[in-house]
């Protein structure tokens, strides 16, 4: 049987508007139900990122709490992946929500430039992070922005500074970082089997209409898949996305082009190695 695909929704972040898409949640009780129309189209991981009123980021553990209870109210089983990210706050701040131990947590070890900004990651922050992630039983999920950031993993990883085998997503896209380079994607692919083992997941993400075309490289390369309108607000140059469902659906219907099921909670959760829900 060809290996189930798990798809990620990352349904907020950090940097996109109302004014940029009006489908993009803000609130609470938004994040909720957006997440649960994705779950319903096929996402087992949702990626979550929290806002202030004004929809500025924060890393208020308080409004993680009751996003990660609603999230498994309406969609149990679903896998709770929270952000520790830079733009929502600085140093220890951004790992303030470790301790709700939620299944995942996003993990940059390593910085790097982006649009405007250095996405500052230093290494005594990292391992803290890494070390909160142990103490609470969080799964971390590995943002490569660069090829140092997986090789930077495996080190982690022989000094047991990360629990089980790494989950590795590269991120391709941004701007003044990676680019979505057909070459150097094949070479992460490489990389994480080399030194993860030939059956580790992966997965991809793909930055603003570079989201599709990684959607499709992961996909026809056997790995996992992230969509979301954290990533891109848009199914094309004209039209806007009308939901994150909506970019979950798109997601399944390159899987089923590729005789890739899409994974149920329950496949993600074993190819994973998570707990039980």
């Amino acid at each position: 049987m060809t290996q189930p695909c798990i798809i990620c929704v990352a349904i907020t972040g950090s940097v996109p508007r109302k004014a940029d898409n009006p489908a993009v949640p803000i609130s609470i009780s938004e994040q909720i139900e957006s997440t649960h129309a994705a779950f319903e189209a096929g996402a087992s991981i949702m990626h979550a990122h929290v806002r202030n009123a004004d929809e500025t980021p924060t890393s208020d553990p308080e409004k993680f709490a009751a996003l990660k209870e609603g999230v498994e109210k309406h969609c149990p089983g679903m896998i709770i992946q929270l952000s520790t990210g830079g733009r929502s706050g600085a140093g220890r701040e951004r790992g303030g929500m470790l301790h709700l131990s939620p299944d995942m947590a996003s993990l940059s070890v390593g910085s790097n430039n982006f649009p405007t900004r250095v996405y500052e990651n230093p290494p005594d922050l990292v391992a803290w992070l890494a070390s909160e992630m142990i103490a609470h039983g969080v799964k971390p999920e590995i943002e490569a922005f660069d090829l140092s950031h997986i090789l930077m993993a495996k080190q982690m990883a022989d000094q047991r500074k990360l629990a089980g085998t790494p989950y590795v997503q590269f991120v391709m896209g941004v701007k003044n970082a990676m680019p979505a380079d057909r070459d150097v994607f094949d070479f992460y692919v490489k990389t994480v089997h080399r030194l993860f083992g030939a059956d580790a997941p992966w997965c991809a993400a793909g930055i603003g209409a570079n989201q599709i075309v990684l959607n499709e490289w992961a996909i026809a390369a056997g790995g996992h898949a992230r969509t979301g309108l954290e990533d891109n607000v848009r199914l094309d140059r004209e039209h806007l996305a009308p939901s994150n469902a909506a970019l979950v659906e798109r997601a399944a219907e390159i899987c089923a082009r590729h005789d890739r099921p899409v994974a149920t909670w329950q496949q993600a959760r074993e190819i994973l190695g998570l707990r039980a829900a």
